[in-house]
């Protein structure tokens, strides 16, 4: 039997740094691909930005007109903000997911797997690039924050995008969960389909959750959308009175700020070491 030699654990312990700036420099990678990407890609940007602004301008203008303050306490276009906000970072967020599904068929995902790092990794970093091209893309929405009746207040703005930040990073990992599933792109377009018009409609983004039948208050309180669109408007009822209207109750009772980010925190975090563990296992 062979003896290790003695400066074995010395020499692993000094493979440590070097092993360290191999996953950073991969993380870092990633995330500049991506924001190459967003950069060379302004026309498909600024479609994806499109479609919140119509919602906002077209369709929560002509139902300002209908619904009164009163009922909301803002104007309907207030009380949309913070679910156009959703919808512009919860785009390029899913687009992680398919794009991972993509690399994996166009054999780029298997050139990435031969560098010396994990594969946790690899699913880190483009978790965290896709994280912050949706916050980048939610952040240039917010320069609308005047045109629906919302103060350009510096700490309303940070709350926001901390609030977009954090929604981005479950909704990217929530993506990945799913990805890390699927071989076929067309499969992950079908589920989206399927799953994001009743997820939209039970956020609160559009109506108050408070207003829709009781049987589907349980799933609103399991809707993660839902804990983003009420942490964003809950975030303008601090500078804004009366902003924060039907939003996710738990028997009843208001859930508190804190309580929705800590949730959605959680989320984002168990569902990325989820799809990192199935990921290390995929051949």
């Amino acid at each position: 039997m062979t003896a290790l030699p003695l400066d074995a654990p010395a020499a692993r312990d000094s493979d440590r740094p070097t092993r360290l700036r191999h996953e950073l420099r991969a993380v870092h990678g990633l995330i500049h691909r991506d924001l190459l990407r967003l950069a060379g890609q302004r026309a498909h940007t600024a479609l994806m930005l499109l479609h919140p602004v119509l919602y906002l301008l077209i369709l929560g203008g002509g139902l300002a007109a209908l619904i009164p303050d009163s009922k909301l306490g803002v104007g309907y276009q207030t009380y949309l903000f913070p679910g156009m906000l959703m919808m512009t970072v919860q785009t390029p967020a899913i687009l992680v997911g398919i794009r991972l599904i993509t690399d994996r068929q166009s054999g780029y995902l298997r050139e990435l797997l031969m560098a010396p790092v994990s594969r946790s990794t690899l699913l880190l970093g483009s978790c965290a690039g896709g994280t912050l091209v949706a916050t980048i893309q939610g952040a240039v929405l917010l320069a609308l924050a005047g045109v629906v009746g919302l103060p350009y207040d510096p700490l309303l703005l940070a709350l926001l995008l901390a609030g977009m930040t954090l929604i981005s990073f479950t909704i990217t990992a929530l993506a990945l969960t799913l990805a890390v599933s699927l071989r076929r792109p067309e499969t992950f377009h079908t589920l989206l389909g399927v799953m994001m018009m009743p997820l939209l409609f039970l956020s609160g983004g559009f109506f108050p959750l408070s207003t829709l039948p009781a049987w589907t208050h349980a799933l609103a309180a399991a809707n993660p959308l839902a804990y983003g669109v009420d942490m964003l408007r809950d975030s303008i009822a601090l500078r804004t009175p009366g902003a924060a209207v039907g939003g996710v109750t738990w028997a009843g009772h208001p859930v508190p700020l804190a309580v929705k980010a800590v949730l959605l925190l959680i989320g984002g975090v168990v569902a990325l070491l989820w799809a990192a563990r199935r990921f290390e296992r995929q051949e």
